[in-house]
């Protein structure tokens, strides 16, 4: 083989080799935005958003526009935590809430999506919000549900008081929680973004990992109860199967 035979031989290798590692990019580029736009998250809690997401090797840019700040950090954390996203360019714009208070307006969206988070109180709660004072109604399925409607909803960073008017029905007429099988991605937003929500555990420093439903925290708090507390709140998100929890203690 000449040297002129072989130079041109390595040069067509070169191409089909960078053709190849393109095309599985732009394979790997499609999947994520498919997981992202097919994730529980944005299927559920997200659908009414206007947000488009884009992944070029591996850094996804989010634009559009979201009706809260809960919404627009679901979105960035659910697909921060899908498989091959290096980066996350979380350009979505906010649009002002719906309702002649800003403040409530806000608040109104914090409790909305701490209560959807969580299994063991009603999907179909209606909120309502007044210069801070949460008014709750719709069904609940026991009065444990309605207290603890309460106790979510009074722990939400801004929340002044709670007046709970859900009616207790029996459990067979009362609307169904979300359920069916949730992604490992949509289960860590959740997490992150509950945490983040209650006023509690919003200053905590935790770290989440989901696998197959099952979430490991790591990270560090201020006391035994705060961990613990931490538990009870993931224990009971959406789609959890179990909870690992490997926080500390700081010293």
């Amino acid at each position: 083989m000449n040297a002129k035979y072989a130079v041109v031989i390595a040069s067509v290798i070169t191409l089909s080799l960078g053709a190849s590692a393109g095309l599985r990019a732009s394979e790997l580029d499609d999947r994520i935005q498919a997981a992202a736009n097919n994730s529980y998250a944005f299927r559920t809690y997200l659908k009414d958003d206007d947000i488009k997401v884009e992944s070029k090797d591996g850094t996804v840019t989010l634009t559009g526009t979201v009706s809260g700040l809960s919404h627009r950090l679901l979105a960035e954390d659910t697909v921060a935590a899908l498989p091959g996203v290096k980066e996350v360019r979380n350009d979505l714009q906010i649009k002002p809430p719906e309702t002649s208070g800003m403040v409530d307006g806000v608040i109104s969206a914090r409790v909305k999506f701490a209560l959807l988070f969580h299994r063991s109180v009603s999907a179909t709660t209606q909120v309502n919000v007044k210069d801070g004072v949460v008014t709750l109604t719709g069904p609940a399925s026991s009065q444990a549900e309605k207290d603890l409607a309460t106790e979510y909803t009074r722990e939400v960073e801004g929340v002044k008081d709670v007046d709970n008017q859900m009616t207790v029905v029996p459990a067979s007429s009362a609307q169904p929680t979300l359920s069916g099988q949730i992604d490992d991605a949509s289960i860590t937003a959740q997490v992150k973004v509950d945490l983040l929500l209650n006023r509690s555990t919003s200053v905590l420093r935790t770290d989440v990992t989901t696998e197959n439903g099952v979430v490991t925290l790591r990270g560090t708090a201020r006391n035994q109860a705060e961990i613990d507390l931490v538990t009870k709140l993931v224990e009971d998100i959406n789609g959890v199967k179990d909870v690992k929890n490997e926080m500390k203690v700081e010293d």
